[in-house]
């Protein structure tokens, strides 16, 4: 197995979708604070503007192993390119009024590390209740004694899903299928605010 966590193995095995979020474009973000990794709680109903909230079944730590057999789950590998590529292309996503959260169901203290670690200009949302997952029926899938979330992003206005990208493959990509999204369905409006 690969050990650098920035890189996308050559063989991985692509996730198929199984219909799993096919009820979510048009739904309505549930009110459910999830804690950030600034140390404020963030209510998903009450976000306004554009947001892109990538959703990820876990992000590896270098001192950590990953659990057996990661790389054959299908879109289980790459959650820290997926985080990079959001990172090198911040710039972009504001000049298009569009903010950006990560979800997973890692604490915030573990997703705090990966933040810094990766210098991320943007915050982590942790869902370890697993109660948006339980609210919007998500996909997940069980590794290692873990429920995880299967990759998806979601463009949401206003407390609105606008669409949803699953399964995301390959991950490292996904920031540059946002953005082409975006430029095709651009708004005019404010910055996003992240009601708290």
């Amino acid at each position: 197995m690969s050990t650098n966590l920035s890189q996308l193995p050559k063989d991985l095995p692509v996730p198929v979708d199984d219909g799993a979020a096919s009820h979510l474009e048009g739904s309505l973000l549930p009110k459910l604070m999830l804690n950030s990794t600034d140390g404020a709680s963030v209510n998903l109903a009450e976000l306004r503007g554009r947001w892109v909230i990538y959703v990820y079944p876990m992000t590896g730590r270098p001192d950590i192993p990953l659990p057996d057999g990661w790389d054959g789950i299908p879109g289980a590998r790459g959650c820290t390119p997926q985080s990079c590529s959001f990172r090198d292309h911040y710039a972009e996503l504001k000049a298009l009024r569009t903010g950006v959260f990560g979800l997973s169901v890692q604490t915030t203290d573990y997703q705090r590390e990966a933040r810094d670690r990766l210098h991320l200009p943007f915050q982590l949302l942790s869902d370890s209740t697993l109660q948006f997952k339980s609210t919007m029926h998500l996909p997940t899938f069980a590794v290692a004694g873990m429920e995880l979330f299967k990759r998806l992003t979601l463009i949401t206005h206003d407390g609105r899903i606008e669409k949803v990208f699953y399964p995301v493959f390959p991950p490292d990509q996904n920031a540059d299928e946002v953005l082409v999204w975006l430029r095709e369905n651009a708004q005019p409006g404010s910055q996003p605010d992240a009601a708290r």
